[in-house]
């Protein structure tokens, strides 16, 4: 079954979330349900995630398990229901595991990709006398505590040599973050695609700088514990994984294909979709979960640590599994053009 979004809950029209943003809700879940069979995958999402792709890619098709779906803003509140049980698999950025990890969260780290990080952005407004990273000392910005913008915002202070200290930080979901930002409460935003590309396709901002050459661009699939040590789910993950590696190649030889499939699914402008595809998605290689991948996210573990943002130091190799790694590239393969 196709899930129909609401637009307000995807930010859009832009104008509209002004007023429509208060809630406290992180995830949509329900009776949406792909394939069928005595197994049922429970699936975290984002917004123009995995099942856009698959679905885009026929790639949910001839399922001998069922897939239920649950939507989620971003990657903390995924790996929290992660943690609880609630989903069995679910995709998020490079930041998210690594906080779970601190937080001692049961979750392991099963699959991943790179691409570039163009669309981890800081967004300014249009009329904001900024022009550099350097220049955001003593000014507001907003991000979701937590997540890969999180970790951008970080790295690129440090480029600038600044630091966290050196900002006043605002820790918003998106939705929040985007009412602040345009309504000037803030004076940057630190945020990923496709809000990146909202925000630039509606004229609302511009780019001060993004994450491209400051952090290493893998995204993930995180899986539960228990999912993996139960046979049955264990085979329904590595069928799920195949197809979403599938489905990430075929949208860098469809980008206009998967644009038009996804602004229907999701409600976002076709223009907003498209652009989102050409600096983000279209980008992203199956690698594998290998050494280089855990020492550069050790490195993250470690800075927010030495920020005395996680509690404790974290082992991150102990967070991940690379049983389904297959015959993958390395973990360093340089993204797609």
């Amino acid at each position: 079954m196709r899930r129909r979004l609401v637009p307000a809950a995807l930010l859009l029209p832009l104008a509209l979330l002004l007023t429509a943003c208060g809630g406290n809700s992180s995830a949509r879940t329900g009776a949406d349900i792909d394939g069928k069979g005595s197994v049922t995958l429970n699936v975290g999402d984002q917004k123009g995630g995995s099942e856009a792709i698959l679905r885009a890619a026929g790639e949910l098709e001839n399922l001998h398990y069922r897939i239920k779906w649950s939507t989620f803003t971003s990657g903390p509140p995924l790996l929290e229901a992660v943690n609880a049980k609630a989903v069995d698999i679910g995709g998020v950025g490079n930041t998210p595991p690594v906080f779970a990890a601190g937080a001692g969260s049961r979750i392991t780290v099963v699959a991943a990709w790179h691409g570039t990080s163009k669309g981890d952005a800081i967004l300014v407004p249009n009329g904001s006398e900024l022009t550099g990273p350097r220049q955001l000392k003593g000014r507001s910005v907003a991000v979701a505590q937590g997540s890969s913008a999180h970790y951008q915002l970080v790295a690129s202070l440090k480029a600038a040599r600044l630091s966290l200290a050196d900002v006043r930080v605002k820790y918003l979901q998106p939705a929040d973050a985007l009412a602040a930002f345009t309504s000037g409460k803030v004076d940057a935003w630190a945020v990923w695609d496709p809000y990146t590309s909202q925000v630039l396709q509606a004229g609302q901002g511009r780019v001060l700088t993004t994450g491209d050459g400051v952090t290493n661009g893998l995204s993930f699939q995180v899986a539960a514990p228990a999912a993996l040590k139960d046979p049955e789910k264990a085979a329904a993950i590595k069928d799920y994984l195949a197809r979403l590696r599938r489905a990430t190649a075929w949208v860098h030889d469809h980008q206009e294909e998967w644009a038009k499939v996804w602004a229907k699914d999701t409600g976002l402008p076709y223009e907003v979709a498209l652009a989102s595809v050409k600096r983000t998605n279209s980008t992203r290689v199956a690698v594998a979960v290998d050494k280089p991948l855990v020492a550069s996210e050790q490195r993250i573990a470690d800075t927010f640590t030495a920020l005395k943002l996680i509690p404790r130091k974290v082992d991150f190799a102990a967070f991940t599994d690379p049983r389904y790694n297959g015959g993958l590239p390395p973990s360093t393969t340089p993204a797609k053009d």
